[in-house]
């Protein structure tokens, strides 16, 4: 505080620094960054600090190892954000012209929805619109929701909520909380699984720190359930792979861990009530396009069809 801003000048500024700092906050590590963008670690932290010194003002905070955006830096990712995905725009136009491609569509969704649900949209939108070319990455949430908002990407999958007024969101998809486990164990018989019933069980958790993962576990201390973590993962298909092994009981996403539920596993609503949330996401400063609308709609109607054939095949299975 107090000090006298320093003047920037823009033509020391290069490209690669700007592509460099835009990787990392994408990637959320300078290796991961590096990687992507064919560099040597030192050599993107090199770039990074160029950054930083040119404008005159810390762009991360460093923890223990790890890079955390600052305010500052989150604002003016926003704008160099939009600058080169305008640079971005250009190529892709030329290329488009060049190629006779018509369009492209650019979203977001986690990993857990890209393993399940999102390639029979992908699919359905393809057969649509087959000229369209389509790219589906996987950021952070809070990065999926800075390329929404500043439109570097043209919509996207997010879990709610947003606490964003710089988004439009409609919520698609709506899912309780299931324990997947192997047809033979004990507790298979139980239609609904109760926090209760898990004490002294083995589980397989996901979410290290999240939002979720505190329900669950204030869940089962309501319950008086100490939680026997047999493992930690980060994925739906991980923790019904794992669960599929014997390994233990996994308590994940009814509507994603339906996709994973084998010969070897069934798959138990758990109670108490722990509800997942989908939304899609448009930046809400733009109408969205013809294409993010099309987009949005066979997402409904895919959506639609899988919970008639889930309901379908919950009352066959009772």
């Amino acid at each position: 505080m107090g000090q006298t801003p320093k003047p920037i000048d823009v033509n020391t500024i290069g490209l690669r620094a700007l592509l460099t700092f835009r990787a990392i906050i994408r990637e959320g590590s300078v290796t991961k960054a590096a990687r992507e963008l064919k560099l040597t670690q030192p050599a993107a932290s090199r770039l990074l600090a160029q950054l930083e010194d040119t404008l005159g003002f810390e762009l991360f905070y460093r923890e223990k190892g790890k890079l955390i955006p600052t305010s500052d830096g989150l604002l003016i990712f926003e704008e160099i954000n939009r600058a080169l995905d305008n640079l971005d725009r250009v190529n892709e136009l030329a290329r488009d012209i060049a190629d006779f491609r018509v369009g492209q569509l650019k979203l977001v969704a986690p990993p857990s929805l890209l393993e399940t649900i999102v390639p029979g949209i992908a699919a359905d939108f393809l057969e649509q619109y087959p000229k369209v070319r389509l790219t589906i990455d996987s950021p952070s949430i809070e990065a999926a929701k800075g390329l929404i908002a500043s439109r570097a990407v043209d919509a996207g999958f997010v879990k709610l909520p947003l606490n964003r007024p710089d988004l439009n969101s409609e919520t698609v998809m709506v899912n309780e909380s299931a324990c997947v486990m192997t047809r033979d164990h004990p507790l298979a018989r139980n239609s609904i699984i109760k926090a209760s019933m898990l004490r002294d069980q083995p589980l397989i958790l996901l979410g290290m720190g999240s939002s979720y993962r505190t329900q669950v576990e204030a869940a089962l201390a309501k319950a008086g359930v100490k939680p026997q973590v047999r493992v930690e993962t980060h994925t739906v298909s991980s923790a019904c792979a794992l669960a599929a092994r014997g390994v233990g009981i996994a308590i994940v996403n009814e509507g994603l861990g339906r996709a994973y539920v084998r010969d070897k596993t069934v798959l138990r609503r758990f109670s108490p009530s722990i509800r997942h949330e989908y939304a899609f996401v448009t930046p809400a400063v733009l109408a969205p396009s013809r294409l993010v609308q099309a987009f949005y709609e066979l997402t409904r109607t895919h959506l639609s069809k899988l919970q008639k054939e889930h309901a379908a095949l919950a009352s066959s299975q009772k």
